[in-house]
């Protein structure tokens, strides 16, 4: 089914996917031209197509919702990019800034012997660099419990297993000081004032991160003394 579809077509369901609720709520189609900068004109147009292939379900003014065959297309986009990424990252020595427009082309690859191959030569990732849980070959998805360190108690100790944002400058900020996904955080103290955060990073460099800054930046909690 999914060789019978087209790159934009994909794109389609997986953006429904992004913008809803694990697939199941409902995405106007405003909401869906702009995730996919396009025209509402043009989104009607590609979601009354995805709806003829039985991939969503399409009201007139609500909106669109993944049908079972169109989550499972979408969760195998996903799978393929985070594989891709992981791949990037972990054997061509990419920076995590680096990989997403690459896994967006890498990620319409058809062949299902490749991925299943990719995933065993990479060990069977569970996250992608930036977190991300991986769907499996049967679309399960785990979600993984984690906390912006915003949010966290004082002296809560945790681990980095994700960030909410993939912008490219906070990437690279999170380079340059040192926080990268495995890092271990202690939170030391958090100010009224602004909202920064006083942390140390792998029980050593003491570093104060803004408010922005840490409200995108989640970790397992591991302490809470």
């Amino acid at each position: 089914m999914i060789s019978e579809l087209s790159f934009t077509e994909e794109n389609y369901l997986k953006a429904i996917f992004h913008l809803s609720s694990e697939g199941t709520e409902t995405v106007n189609t405003n909401s869906l031209a702009e995730s996919m900068s396009t025209t509402p004109a043009s989104v009607n147009d590609m979601v009354k197509r995805l709806a003829q292939k039985k991939l969503i379900g399409y009201q007139k003014y609500k909106g669109a919702t993944l049908l079972p065959k169109g989550k499972k297309v979408a969760l195998t986009i996903i799978r393929k990019h985070r594989l891709w990424e992981v791949f990037l990252v972990e054997k061509l020595e990419f920076k995590w800034d680096e990989v997403h427009e690459i896994a967006e082309q890498l990620e319409h690859i058809k062949s299902p012997t490749l991925i299943k191959k990719l995933d065993k030569f990479l060990g069977f990732p569970t996250m992608d660099p930036h977190g991300d849980p991986i769907p499996d070959e049967d679309g399960v998805m785990k979600a993984s419990i984690r906390a912006s360190i915003s949010d966290v108690n004082i002296n809560s100790r945790g681990i980095v297993v994700a960030v909410n944002n993939d912008d490219t400058l906070l990437l690279q900020h999170l380079d340059s000081i040192g926080i990268k996904l495995g890092s271990r955080i202690h939170v030391i103290d958090r100010m009224e004032f602004d909202g920064s955060v006083s942390v140390t990073i792998d029980d050593g460099k003491k570093q104060f991160i803004s408010k922005p800054v840490a409200e995108n930046l989640m970790i397992t909690i591991t302490d809470t003394k």
